[in-house]
């Protein structure tokens, strides 16, 4: 007669033949979707365990989570007027230049006299987004895209919204999308250029 003798082993010896069976392709393995499921359920449990053990319960933790919710807009907000570097083909306007919208338009003028459109084109660009920083029509801002300050500069002047964004996209297909600049563009930013010094800004 055989009596069945129980056989020990040590901790580590059971963790290794654990391994190894649960290692056999047998077994199911857990994707990511399942890690990524327990996390969260993990994440609230543990939520709802501090909240029982803080003061006001619920309230508070809501309460904390609305300040730290109106902190991260207010970073957002900051970090978006702060100078951004970009890549090229973002569309910045200015990059390091500091000048005035007159040094801008004189410097268009002076491409446009030498045949040089793409340059004239990018300065007459920039001298309309001084003129219109200038004149306050749209907040200063490091970094900001052609693009951006078509929509934002459209808003406050209706009437020019058309032509601000075409000249959004001709100021980025001569800088970005390599195509040469010609007279007939630089002509309709000189126009813009002078309609925006004449137009009234709506209240906004």
């Amino acid at each position: 007669m055989v009596l069945d003798v129980p056989v020990e082993i040590g901790r580590e010896a059971a963790r290794e033949a654990a391994v190894r069976e649960l290692s056999d392709p047998a077994y199911p393995k857990p994707s990511w979707l399942d890690w990524l499921l327990e996390r969260i359920w993990a994440f609230v449990d543990d939520l709802i365990a501090r909240a029982s053990g803080v003061p006001g319960g619920w309230l508070t933790l809501t309460v904390l989570v609305l300040i730290l919710a109106v902190v991260v807009v207010a970073l957002v907000r900051a970090a978006r007027k702060a100078p951004r570097s970009r890549r090229p083909g973002d569309g910045g306007l200015f990059g390091e230049t500091l000048l005035g919208a007159a040094e801008h338009r004189a410097l268009a003028e002076r491409h446009a006299a030498a045949g040089e459109w793409a340059q004239a084109i990018r300065e007459r660009l920039r001298a309309i987004a001084r003129e219109l920083e200038e004149r306050t029509i749209v907040e200063p801002m490091p970094g900001r895209t052609a693009t951006e300050l078509a929509a934002e500069a459209g808003r406050a002047l209706p009437a020019l919204a058309a032509g601000l964004e075409q000249g959004a996209r001709t100021f980025a297909d001569v800088t970005y999308g390599e195509r040469p600049g010609t007279p007939e563009a630089y002509a309709d930013l000189t126009g813009l250029d002078t309609a925006v010094r004449r137009e009234k800004a709506t209240l906004r």
